[in-house]
């Protein structure tokens, strides 16, 4: 395997400092970025030495559906209503719609009316006036184009959809991070492949009726890759895709139960190493209840 010393062309020492010094922060200790075990540190090691081409064309929030419309049908694809660089003047929907910037996260804006739109158009703008990612040394975000989007909103009500975040290590979805409620009281309960809950804490939620279906669309788009993290909506019968993450969290965002951040770095070694078809998914000793 090569080593990851040995990963990408350039050592970026001033961007080896940023990133330390940020997971610092975050963690409260230094990344092992020689020998990484963790999988907040695996995250770290790809945005820096990681430069695949393949990640900013599934990235792109725009060019991203009709790959996903190709290897999965185009019913998987949340429509796009419109795209561009400068939001138009006028609100030009008769619903609610999600306005968001193609080459970055988490830059989202909901729209009901004529006012929310004049405030999606002054955040919009200011999306556009830099770059995304570089102060967490996000690569791939610099060579995605700048760009906006419209979607129709596929909530219920005022309700945002529950966010199903897969993880697949070599081509194997071995866990679902469930993201609810984000606009009140966000929170996130981590299953496992069979709906197993990995905290004794928590509630267990119905399984999704789409599942298994969701399951296998992530193993398809993660074709090739060692770790990806590929999210999907259920807001009805059929599943509906995402995003692709390539640097979920930034490899920042503390995990629940904190052990999930060592079993999923060994996943993703696993994964370097192995197969797919026979990296081991055993469930670890903090996995508990099944409904």
């Amino acid at each position: 395997m090569q080593g990851f010393n040995q990963l990408g062309s350039v050592d970026d020492r001033a961007a080896r400092l940023r990133i330390g010094l940020t997971y610092l922060w975050r963690h409260g200790r230094l990344p092992n970025l020689t020998d990484p075990g963790l999988f907040s540190e695996l995250v770290q090691v790809r945005k820096l030495r990681e430069h695949d081409p393949r990640m900013p064309v599934l990235a792109d929030k725009v060019g991203v559906k009709a790959i996903v419309a190709s290897r999965l049908g185009r019913e998987w694809v949340v429509p796009l209503l419109w795209s561009g660089s400068e939001l138009p003047a006028q609100f030009p929907a008769t619903g609610r719609v999600v306005v968001k910037a193609r080459h970055g996260c988490n830059q989202n804006a909901f729209v009901g009316d004529g006012r929310d739109w004049a405030k999606a158009r002054s955040r919009s703008a200011k999306w556009m006036s830099g770059a995304y990612g570089w102060w967490l040394d996000e690569w791939l975000y610099a060579h995605i184009p700048s760009g906006l989007l419209v979607e129709p909103f596929i909530g219920g009500g005022s309700d945002l959809p529950v966010d199903y975040k897969l993880f697949v290590f070599g081509g194997r979805v071995t866990h679902v991070q469930v993201h609810l409620d984000r606009a009140r009281r966000h929170r996130w309960i981590v299953y496992d492949r069979d709906w197993c809950p990995i905290a004794n804490d928590v509630p267990i939620m119905p399984r999704p009726t789409a599942l298994a279906a969701m399951i296998a669309a992530a193993e398809e788009l993660s074709t090739g890759f060692d770790f990806v993290r590929v999210d999907f909506y259920q807001p009805g019968e059929q599943p509906l895709f995402g995003e692709i993450s390539f640097y979920p969290g930034s490899g920042l965002e503390p995990f629940d139960p904190p052990e999930l951040d060592r079993a999923f770095g060994r996943l993703w070694l696993e994964a370097r190493a192995s197969q797919p078809d026979i990296i081991p998914v055993a469930k670890p000793a903090w996995s508990a209840r099944c409904p």
